[in-house]
């Protein structure tokens, strides 16, 4: 059986980098690393920390354009503009705790100060969305612990399989 080629977004959330004051290094590397698994990165966004912002995107790309999987990059610590885990969180119909608990667990074994990382997993509909820090290291680290899962993961959310016991 030929592999599906799932449709996925990725969405950086910066204020410098929306200004055009920081390159982003963060959700090209999402990017790269996806397209390496097969993914198919079909839109790339880049916006500022804006709560109101990261909701009304979250909701066009799940509902409208009906993506598989997002996957955000930056506002997860503990910083005052730092809102995504919060707008990811108001989207969502249902949670998926361990996705941000395995990507946590994984940097922990690197970093300590991976447990400040706030970013949350959910679903919307059937959507998957993901959130990663900001740094490309910790992206490195938190896809890495998850890539391998999430095609199984995917196939049933979508109702491509329906066997979850593999």
């Amino acid at each position: 059986m030929e592999q599906y080629r799932w449709k996925a977004a990725v969405m950086t959330l910066s204020d410098k980098g929306y200004a055009g004051e920081r390159e982003d290094k963060s959700g090209p590397l999402v990017c790269e690393m996806l397209r390496e698994e097969g993914f198919e990165v079909e839109k790339i966004l880049l916006l500022p920390d804006d709560k109101e912002e990261i909701k009304k995107n979250l909701c066009k790309l799940c509902d409208e354009n009906r993506f598989d999987i997002i996957f955000t990059t930056g506002g997860t610590g503990l910083g005052p503009r730092d809102c995504t885990p919060e707008a990811t969180a108001e989207v969502a119909d249902r949670n998926v705790p361990g996705i941000a608990e395995a990507m946590r667990l994984a940097s922990l074994k690197i970093t300590p100060r991976a447990m400040l990382s706030r970013g949350v997993s959910v679903i919307r509909g059937r959507t998957l969305i993901i959130n990663l820090p900001g740094s490309p290291k910790a992206v490195r680290e938190n896809l890495e612990a998850v890539l391998p899962s999430l095609g199984h993961g995917l196939a049933i959310l979508t109702g491509r399989t329906g066997e979850c016991g593999q």
